[in-house]
């Protein structure tokens, strides 16, 4: 067998493995985390699997050779079962005054650990909430003693939680809060809140969610340092937390009569059992809707992470996204704006 021959049927091989997986990939939202735990690693590498394919789609095109049909056919189901990752436009909407913005941001405890070398940081995220001015902000990883530095906001919802362990979330609002409260989560020191918001004469539910943390070091010499199997068995243990409290979100959207806002730190991606069940079929993404490009809103190196969503209503029209690309956390902050 000539050289060539072999090098082309090992490539192939790989080809065909690599395509597998990523057709195995588009039944992962499907499946439940608790029935099988490791199909939510599969939803962390979709857009792995995806670039792969992608390079051997270009590399058999390139050799006009007939095994990049393979791919080609791959990516197709791939798209239309999963959606795609990047979104191809050009630019974004504008956020208009006249429109409900809402912002989500993990900002970390603002700093309070010093995981970022800038002294001046809690004043660029303040000048950052000022200049883009969102009508309702919901924060993960809140710190308690900065409630009382966004004054521009005459409503807020924030509870002193005096679990140590236990994550404090804020939301914050320019119109009237009804109504608010907790949504606990079970042995886990993650939480959700709510606050219902008088708007237009009209009531709005907010959620704001922080779903149990992977606790993965986001720098590849930690990983490689851990032990595979450690690794394996925490993160699974995660991912069935991530599953049981979607399942308690949803039961409690379906007690609000009234446009339901669901935004925060799902700390999963949108491939994942946990996100279907937290969106169903009445929720729109609205990245999806009017984001670009990646939409990264985690800090992984050379890898673009989507962990922090906004799902809004579909009776309520998206009419701008936006993903920001400043590093005052861990976490980037996303705003959209509807209207209704």
């Amino acid at each position: 067998m000539k050289i060539g021959v072999f090098i082309d049927k090992l490539i192939f091989g790989l080809n065909i493995l690599f395509g597998g997986a990523l057709l195995l990939s588009s039944f992962v939202p499907y499946i439940s985390i608790k029935k099988a735990p490791i199909v939510a690693f599969f939803s962390l590498g979709i857009p792995i699997l995806v670039f792969v394919n992608l390079i051997f789609l270009l590399f058999w095109l390139l050799r006009r050779k007939k095994q990049g049909f393979l791919s080609l056919v791959v990516l197709l189901i791939s798209y239309f079962s999963l959606s795609s990752f990047f979104m191809f436009r050009f630019s974004e909407k504008a956020f208009q005054e006249s429109d409900l913005s809402v912002m989500t941001f993990n900002v970390r405890g603002f700093n309070k650990n010093q995981h970022i070398e800038n002294p001046n940081l809690l004043e660029e995220i303040t000048d950052l909430i000022k200049t883009e001015n969102p009508d309702i902000i919901c924060f993960q990883e809140f710190n308690f003693r900065n409630r009382d530095d966004f004054k521009a906001y005459t409503y807020r919802y924030l509870e002193y939680i005096k679990n140590k362990g236990k994550v404090t979330l804020a939301i914050y609002s320019k119109y009237p809060i009804l109504k608010e409260g907790l949504v606990n989560f079970p042995d886990s020191p993650n939480n959700a809140a709510f606050a219902d918001i008088l708007y237009k004469k009209d009531t709005l539910r907010i959620y704001n969610l922080h779903l149990e943390s992977l606790r993965i070091i986001p720098d590849k010499n930690a990983l490689a340092k851990e032990q595979s199997a450690k690794l394996f068995k925490r993160v699974s243990q995660s991912f069935e937390k991530q599953q049981e409290q979607a399942g308690i979100i949803k039961a409690h959207r379906k007690t609000v009569a009234y446009k339901t806002i669901v935004a925060g730190d799902f700390n999963g991606t949108e491939y994942s059992n946990v996100y279907k069940t937290i969106k169903g079929d009445d929720l729109h993404d609205t990245f999806k809707e009017k984001g670009t490009g990646y939409g990264r809103t985690y800090n992984f190196k050379y890898y673009p992470v989507r962990i922090d969503f906004i799902l809004a209503d579909e009776a309520m029209e998206v009419v701008a996204h936006k993903n920001y690309d400043v590093k005052l956390s861990d976490h980037f902050p996303v705003m959209a704006s509807f209207q209704w």
